[in-house]
């Protein structure tokens, strides 16, 4: 008997759109005031990764992780994501990767609950001006969520908004720490990107334009 799919959940940057441009750019551009050299990467170990866990990386890179106290590395923290949200300020609909707004309507017609799990902060804003909010169930506060991923806190937190099992889910993301996030919480886990990075997915796609809904149904209920 084939299990039920009650929900997909969404990682955000890579997956719904691609916000890891600005992450880059606003980054980058602390990293150069304090004189670390940062490229793109190094900026691959951020993806789905907390800001203050982001920040604590490049401070490490340029050998700077003793330098400052909590309360002067939250002050950059706060830095860079008023620069990143200047940046997803000029964000539209258009925005929105290949085949994604298709996707969600696919789901909602078929009555799929579906949840964001990001660990982006602004990631309420982001949603707003894609112009989709209307198709999300549920999106996890990340300022609430006390461990980043690899940690499958994030996705159980939406599974449990959803109120639906952990096992009848399935997580789509594009960063390595992601999917085990996804795998820790027993969930089906969907790779958006490179095969060999994403290679502890269930199932992966190269694009988003190639996640539809019935791609999705079919590698669940294959498992």
């Amino acid at each position: 008997m084939n299990k039920q799919l009650n929900a997909v959940i969404f990682d955000l940057d890579g997956v719904i759109t691609d916000t890891a441009e600005y992450h880059f750019i606003a980054w980058k551009q602390l990293a150069e005031q304090l004189g670390i050299t940062f490229d793109r990467a190094f900026n691959e170990q951020l993806k789905g990764v907390s800001r203050m866990e982001s920040l604590e990386r490049i401070l490490a890179l340029g050998g700077q992780a003793d330098r400052y106290t909590t309360a002067e590395k939250e002050a950059l923290a706060h830095k860079k994501n008023e620069h990143y949200k200047q940046l997803i300020a000029r964000m539209t609909p258009n925005d929105l990767l290949p085949g994604m707004l298709d996707l969600l309507r696919e789901l909602k017609r078929n009555h799929i609950k579906i949840g964001l799990a990001s660990a982006s902060k602004n990631a309420f804003t982001v949603i707003e001006r894609l112009g989709i909010r209307e198709y999300f169930d549920t999106i996890v506060d990340a300022a609430k969520v006390q461990n980043s991923k690899p940690h499958p806190e994030i996705f159980l937190t939406a599974a449990e908004q959803l109120r639906v099992a952990p096992s009848t889910c399935v997580g789509v993301e594009d960063a390595q720490a992601g999917v085990a996030a996804i795998k820790a919480a027993n969930m089906f886990a969907i790779g958006v990107g490179d095969k060999e990075a994403l290679k502890e997915a269930d199932y992966i796609v190269k694009t988003t334009a190639d996640l539809t809904y019935d791609a999705i149904v079919h590698a669940f209920h294959r498992e």
